[in-house]
């Protein structure tokens, strides 16, 4: 029997055991083990019933690679090159961001507000990474004029792929913030980078692009940025939502209210954490308005 601190052992059973001595997750072990074998994420009942058959020596030797990897702190979704948001697997790499749970509260909030608006209401997705925002909305209202933006041209091949994946009309635009966008919206929604340079938990992020990571000395720089740029991009009433980190709630509202946005409000996520904050903008003028 292979010594299983050598993570090339036998079994299913004694590579799970192997890759979990070395710190890995039992999830992520048994997910990556699916990805070695050539089977589906859902497989792991499959997995579990045959983990006393001997693997083949290719996937051992895979599994070992996978494992290494996932050790040295790459993220699960970089591993295996898909990621699960919203209800579609979402391919990803290291161009964008890994999908959060987190961001599917902007969604639900996105979609709760457009639920009154026309079928084709016009949304504009700021940062689209990976597209999750936009594919998620379009998936779930078809009729929606979607159009996403991103700075990274590697990005938006990612996002174009997953668009095209799953047979999603998506209007892609390269450029920073709303620099090469035209016309009107009645939603925005935006999941920018927010960490400050500072951040301690930096470090942990390193596999994935700064860029969409870090906003300057206080993480407020491009929120700040899309909140001044966004009402001349708006439609009146139109909505403009904004996922953030978990102390900048109050920063963001404050922002908000200075800009001019009424109705200005949060949206906590499934840890009761207020992660997405937003406002409706009127016309100069308009009761409730403040002076931007």
């Amino acid at each position: 029997m292979t010594n299983s601190s050598s993570l090339t052992p036998c079994t299913g059973k004694q590579a799970l055991s192997a890759a979990q001595t070395l710190g890995l997750d039992r999830l992520d072990a048994q997910l990556l083990l699916l990805h070695a074998l050539g089977r589906p994420h859902s497989d792991r009942v499959w997995l579990l019933a045959h983990d006393g058959d001997a693997l083949p020596a290719e996937s051992a030797s895979l599994f070992r690679q996978l494992s290494l990897r996932r050790t040295a702190g790459e993220p699960l979704a970089y591993i295996v090159g898909r990621k699960e948001f919203f209800g579609m697997a979402l391919q990803v790499d290291a161009r964008v961001l890994v999908p959060r749970p987190d961001t599917e509260t902007l969604v639900d909030w996105a979609l709760a507000q457009l639920a009154s608006l026309p079928a084709a209401a016009r949304v504009l997705d700021l940062g689209t990474g990976s597209g999750a925002i936009a594919l998620a909305l379009k998936k779930t209202r078809p009729a929606l004029d979607v159009t996403a933006v991103d700075a990274s041209a590697g990005a938006l091949a990612v996002a174009s792929a997953n668009a095209a994946h799953h047979a999603l009309s998506i209007r892609f635009v390269e450029g920073d913030w709303l620099e090469n966008v035209s016309g009107h919206f009645h939603l925005i929604a935006s999941n920018p980078p927010y960490i400050a340079q500072a951040d301690p938990h930096l470090p942990t992020l390193a596999h994935e692009p700064p860029g969409a990571l870090i906003a300057g000395p206080d993480g407020l720089d491009d929120l700040r940025a899309i909140i001044d740029q966004a009402p001349a991009h708006l439609e009146t009433q139109g909505w403009l939502l904004l996922e953030h980190g978990y102390n900048q709630a109050e920063a963001v509202r404050t922002l908000l209210m200075q800009r001019g946005f009424a109705e200005v409000q949060s949206r906590a996520d499934l840890a009761g954490i207020a992660r997405c904050s937003g406002g409706r903008w009127q016309a100069a003028g308009s009761p409730g308005q403040t002076a931007g």
